[in-house]
C-alpha cells in the first residue's frame, strides 16, 4: 500500500495524521551462512527491498495502539507502557512491545505512548525475517520520537535482546543486524563474534536472485531452534575440554576433525560439523563474490544446503524438493534454503533462464505437493530508514 493510502488508513483508524513519522525496515535473505551467528561464526546476508512500513505518532498518555494491515482481523491492539510483561503476548504486537521493553531495560526513557500502523510486503513466517523487520522498524521509530542517543548497531542489539528476553526466542544477531545495517546493492559479511563487518558489492552480472516461497510453515520453529542451540552448546563444552575455543565458530576444520571423537555422539558431531564447515563456506563465498566467481559462489550455496539438510536437519521435504529441482534446472548457478524449518529457498539464476525456472518450478512443485509456490525477485536494499 502506498504512503498516501497508508496515511488515509491512519486517519480512519486513529482520527488524525498530523506529526506522523513514516519509516521502513527490510526483510533479509541469507545467501550463505546459516545458524552460525549464535555460534560465533560468519554470516553473509543482504537486506531486501521487501519489508515493513510503519506510520507512528506520539500520544500524550501512556497508551499504545497498534494496527497491522497484514492482520486486519486483529483490529487495533491496545496496551499501556507500564503493563508490558515478557512472555505474555502471543500475537504480532509482541515484536513491537519487546523493543519498547528492551529500550527501557537499557535506560532509554519512553515517556508517552503512541499510535502505530504497519504494512508489510514480506510474507510472514517463511524465513525472510518479517519479525526482525518489525522490531528494527520499532527501534528506529522510538529513537526518532523520543530522541534516544543510539546508533543503528545499538538498535539492532537492543532489538535482539528484546526478542531473546521478552519474546523468549533465542535467535542470533543476523536478522536484526541486517535490517538495521543493510546497504543497497550490497551483501554484508558479518563476523558475529566481533560484530565487525564489510559491505560486499552484490554484482551478479547477467544473473538475479530469486526467492521461492514453499508456502509451508513450521509452527514449532522456536522450540526446534532452542534444541539446536542446546546441542551446539553441549558440543562446545566437550570441545573445550581438549582445545581452547570460545565458540564453535572458532574451530578450524582441521581442529574439528582431529578432536571430534571427544563428542561421542553422532548428532553432536553432525551439528558441530555444520557450524564449522558452514563458517568456512561463508568466508569462501565472500572471497568468491569479491573475485566475481559466481560459479564457485553457487557451489558453496549448494554445499550449504546439503549441510543444512543432512547435518543440521533444519530443512523440510518441500524445501528440499525446491532446491534439488533448482539444481537440475538449466541456468541456475546455486540454490539453498534460507532461514530454517520450511519456508523459502534462494537461487541465483541467469536472467535468460528465469522464465523457464519459474515455469518448471511452479509446475513440478504444484504437481508434487498440491501447493503453488510464490516467487520474489530479491534486490538488495538499504537498512531501516525514515521516509520523508
Amino acid at each position: 500500500m502506498g504512503t498516501e493510502l497508508l496515511l488515509e488508513k491512519f486517519r480512519q483508524l486513529f482520527g488524525y495524521d498530523d506529526s506522523v513519522f513514516t519509516f521502513f525496515a527490510p526483510g533479509r535473505v541469507s545467501l550463505v551462512g546459516e545458524h552460525t551467528d549464535y555460534n560465533g561464526g560468519h554470516v553473509f546476508p543482504c537486506a531486501l527491498t521487501l519489508g515493513v512500513t510503519g506510520l507512528i505518532r506520539k500520544r500524550t498518555d501512556r497508551k499504545i495502539r497498534l494496527y497491522s494491515c497484514a492482520v486486519e482481523s486483529d483490529g487495533i491492539l491496545e496496551d499501556r507502557l507500564d503493563e508490558l510483561v515478557p512472555g505474555r503476548d502471543q500475537d504480532w504486537s509482541r515484536y513491537v512491545k519487546s523493543v519498547i521493553w528492551s529500550f527501557r531495560e537499557h535506560g532509554e526513557i519512553i515517556p508517552t505512548g503512541f499510535d502505530l500502523l504497519i504494512d508489510s510486503t514480506l510474507p510472514r513466517e517463511v524465513g525472510l525475517c518479517s519479525s526482525a523487520a518489525i522490531e528494527v522498524l520499532t527501534g528506529f521509530m522510538l529513537r526518532e520520537l523520543y530522541n534516544c542517543d543510539l546508533s543503528d548497531l545499538d538498535i539492532a542489539l537492543i532489538c535482539q535482546e528484546g526478542e531473546n528476553r521478552y519474546i523468549g526466542v533465542n535467535f542470533g544477531i543476523m536478522n536484526q543486524f541486517t535490517a538495521a545495517m543493510g546497504k543497497k546493492d550490497h551483501a554484508i559479511f558479518l563476523d558475529s563474534k566481533r560484530l565487525t563487518y564489510m559491505y560486499i558489492p552484490l554484482e551478479l552480472g547477467d544473473a538475479e536472485i530469486i526467492v521461492t516461497n514453499s508456502h509451508v510453515k513450521n509452527p514449532h520453529i522456536a522450540e526446534l531452534y532452542d534444541i539446536r542451540r542446546q546441542e551446539c552448546a553441549r558440543a562446545l563444552r566437550k570441545f573445550q575440554t581438549v582445545t581452547h575455543v570460545q565458540f564453535l565458530g572458532d574451530l578450524s576444520s582441521d581442529t574439528f576433525e582431529s578432536c571430534k571423537d571427544v563428542l561421542m555422539d553422532e548428532t553432536l558431531v553432525k551439528r558441530a560439523r555444520h557450524v564449522v564447515y558452514e563458517n568456512q563456506r561463508t568466508i569462501q563465498a565472500c572471497s568468491a563474490l569479491r573475485a566475481d566467481n559466481l560459479r564457485r559462489f553457487g557451489e558453496l550455496m549448494n554445499a550449504s544446503h546439503i549441510s543444512l539438510r543432512n547435518d543440521y536437519d533444519v530443512s523440510s521435504p518441500e524445501v528440499n524438493f525446491l532446491v534439488e529441482l533448482a539444481w537440475r534446472t538449466p541456468g541456475v548457478i546455486g540454490s539453498r534454503m534460507t532461514g530454517g524449518y520450511a519456508g523459502c529457498t534462494v537461487s541465483i539464476v541467469r536472467k535468460d533462464a528465469i522464465p523457464n525456472f519459474l515455469e518448471v518450478t511452479k509446475q513440478e512443485y504444484t504437481d508434487a505437493f498440491g501447493i503453488e509456490p510464490e516467487f520474489y525477485e530479491a534486490f538488495a536494499g538499504d537498512g531501516a530508514h525514515r521516509i520523508l
